[in-house]
């Protein structure tokens, strides 16, 4: 009864909220696209393939430390039982990860799920009643929170304990456009689709070997500090993010394989020296297009000798943007120029070009001009771009091609300030002004298009004290002279017709347009 009485006390503005936010959750849940599902399954399976990769990689430092501490125990058995749990707390996480997902698996398509051929990929309930409604997200956090602190703790070059922070995060989320933050579990569950938690998931774990390669590096470094000697040098240029998705921002660290960390090289990039102990190349995007830098790192060596190791690398700047796309008005005008902006997210506009069927397509800087040609056929507008040195195929677009709309006669003339206006009908018009215009023209102008046609002739009709009907013919879009006698003789108050109006278009087409009654004020 409480909650009843609540409800009633609710504002009729707190109802509306209630009611917007279950149509927008619902809305939510009818537009998961399958291109977005598939999206995520992409991400996926590169996910899948990384974590192998990582993995192997993680088990070569592990069996390294594991060879060491055979041939030499005093120096390396502590390293490698260091290694060894690392390992286990590791697998451990790992294998509770892969156990949330099958989970998530398992309630969307039931017990003979298969996690690599999910069934209910757009399913919005079944990651939330796993993470959040049985307790798992929050688990899942004080876990990796223990993982984080407990690689941090081995790791003791700054930056690299920064990177592991960053990647293990679970602070609060804030979402963009608001101050509120957001439990990290939320963020993550709510609301997310079972191909898309699962994809997270498995993100977290490329997260976790990634932590767990850099400890156990820390730990194969250490068995050798202080008595091995640098013999080979190599510059490598590495993002700062290992999985960019396009349209992300790309940041790089610039470094050198196997330095000594108490003397760090000197980096020249585009011959400039980067200020003293800076790893990181940062620069401020002032315009768009692919940009490329190159650089050096010089080495001192302790005889006093120094070596240069080259290395180049490039960029793509993009203007920030968003495609909101209405479907149902796909359409393309006949017979006139329609503006189109074309964009691909992470590609420069001098690598992109299109094609267009049922018409043509021409090209002014970054807008583009559609120029279809048949009436009731559909065109397909496909665009193209080189990524990474390769031409493809990013988007073939449909559209509708319709017959231009007719216009609306109108009288143009100026105002007392000299403006340009146009008298459309069924309001006082000074005399004076019917008399000092030419004729009528006619266009279509209604906020969307701006087409002007050629008026090629018209009827006025002017009805004398005796209620009959006097049509006169205009002299093609000009008002003829006896149309301008039939003026000058109307009174105050009078009104008169022009019908019968003959206009073309760019199209060519030549239309009966509606007539206009003019008052005379």
């Amino acid at each position: 009864m409480a909650a009843n009485n609540n409800i009633g006390r609710m504002s009729p503005r707190q109802k509306m909220i209630n009611l917007m936010y279950i149509v927008l959750t619902a809305m939510l849940a009818l537009n998961v696209s399958s291109d977005v599902l598939n999206g995520f399954n992409l991400v996926e399976d590169g996910l899948v393939r990384t974590n192998m990769t990582v993995s192997d990689r993680n088990t070569a430092l592990y069996q390294q430390l594991e060879e060491f501490a055979k041939q030499n125990p005093q120096k390396g058995k502590v390293w490698y039982d260091r290694a060894t749990d690392v390992r286990v707390r590791t697998l451990k996480l790992y294998a509770y990860i892969d156990s949330l997902k099958l989970s998530i698996v398992k309630d969307a398509d039931g017990d003979d799920a298969d996690i690599e051929n999910i069934q209910s990929q757009d399913n919005l309930e079944s990651a939330a009643k796993i993470m959040l409604t049985y307790g798992n997200g929050k688990k899942l956090q004080t876990e990796m929170a223990g993982y984080k602190n407990y690689i941090c703790g081995l790791v003791n070059d700054t930056t690299k304990r920064s990177s592991i922070y960053k990647a293990l995060s679970t602070d609060p989320i804030v979402e963009k456009g608001t101050l509120v933050k957001t439990p990290w579990e939320i963020g993550m569950f709510e609301n997310m689709p079972v191909v898309a938690a699962v994809t997270l998931l498995t993100k977290i774990q490329n997260d976790v070997l990634f932590a767990e390669g850099e400890a156990l590096s820390t730990l194969l470094n250490n068995v050798d500090a202080g008595d091995v000697r640098v013999n080979q040098l190599d510059a490598f240029v590495i993002p700062n993010s290992r999985l960019v998705m396009r349209g992300g921002k790309y940041t790089a660290n610039i470094v050198l394989a196997a330095v000594d960390t108490t003397q760090r090289p000197a980096i020249y990039i585009n011959g400039r020296k980067l200020p003293e102990n800076s790893r990181v190349y940062e620069v401020t995007t002032g315009s768009t297009g692919t940009f490329d830098y190159t650089g050096y790192l010089e080495v001192t060596h302790g005889d006093g000798t120094t070596s240069r190791h080259e290395f180049k690398s490039d960029y793509t700047v993009m203007e920030p943007m968003a495609t909101v796309s209405a479907t149902m008005m796909n359409v393309l005008y006949a017979g006139i120029d329609n503006p189109i902006s074309i964009s691909v997210p992470g590609v420069a506009q001098n690598a992109i070009s299109a094609t267009m069927t049922n018409g043509s397509l021409t090209r002014s800087g970054d807008i583009w001009n559609a120029h279809p040609t048949q009436v009731g056929a559909e065109c397909v507008i496909t665009v193209n771009a080189t990524i990474d040195g390769r031409p493809q195929t990013v988007s073939a677009t449909s559209f509708r091609v319709r017959k231009l709309p007719d216009p609306t006669p109108y009288i143009a003339y100026k105002d007392s300030k000299g403006n340009e206006m146009r008298y459309k009908g069924s309001r006082p018009f000074a005399k004076s002004l019917l008399l000092s215009v030419p004729g009528i023209e006619a266009a279509i102008d209604d906020d969307l298009l701006n087409v002007q046609y050629r008026v090629v002739s018209f009827e006025t009709v002017v009805f004398d004290s005796m209620g009959n009907a006097i049509p006169e013919t205009s002299d093609g879009s000009k008002f003829s002279e006896r149309q301008k006698n039939s003026f000058r003789r109307l009174s105050r108050g009078k009104r008169f017709y022009i019908s019968r109006v003959k206009a073309i278009g760019p199209d060519g087409i030549t239309r009966d347009i509606a007539p206009m009654e003019v008052i005379v004020n």
